[in-house]
């Protein structure tokens, strides 16, 4: 005997209750899986002491022109240096198209009077020498490297030896004259 289709129950009524099974369980398992995994992807954000860490604030009142300090700042020293004028004036008298990172003086401060960058060479992670008054300066007044010769200018770019890049410079602002904010 041939089965016939109930005509209160049309063939594709089965379909459509079996299609709303299977979105209904796969959103509620789509649901549970990222209950389940918040707590895993909650786990990989910095902790309060890294956010803490984050920015720095740097008083600038007690730096005399010529001075450089250095400060922590992400695990990373950064070189503060309040230069003289004739300092900015060497920065800004070199011809760009002579540089390995083509970097102007321009672009790298904000206020000509203070240099603020990440004192790590770009070469393997030293720290260059030029921060203290008795320190190489290398053969353009600015940092030297004696891991591997790196020379560095006024304004940290990179002049001479294996270093790739210059110095970078971190995010900063000034909140006011006498204080800069790093991070």
């Amino acid at each position: 005997m041939a089965e016939t289709a109930n005509p209160a129950h049309g063939p594709s009524d089965g379909e459509t209750r079996r299609d709303f099974l299977l979105y209904a369980s796969s959103a509620v398992g789509a649901v549970g899986a990222g209950l389940a995994l918040w707590p895993f992807i909650h786990s990989m954000n910095p902790a309060a002491d890294v956010l803490a860490l984050a920015s720095t604030e740097v008083s600038l009142s007690a730096i005399a022109e010529g001075q450089a300090i250095t400060v922590m700042w992400r695990g990373k020293p950064v070189f503060v240096r309040h230069r003289t004028a004739a300092e900015i004036e060497e920065a800004r008298s070199v011809n760009i198209d002579d540089l390995r990172d083509p970097q102007s003086d321009e672009d790298r401060v904000q206020q000509p009077e203070w240099l603020i960058m990440v004192g790590v060479c770009t070469h393997l992670g030293c720290i260059p020498l030029g921060q203290k008054p008795a320190d190489p300066k290398g053969d353009f007044g600015g940092w030297f490297c004696p891991c591997h010769g790196s020379h560095y200018d006024s304004s940290g770019r990179i002049r001479k030896g294996p270093a790739p890049l210059n110095l970078p410079i971190p995010e900063y602002a000034f909140l006011d004259d006498e204080t800069v904010k790093i991070g």
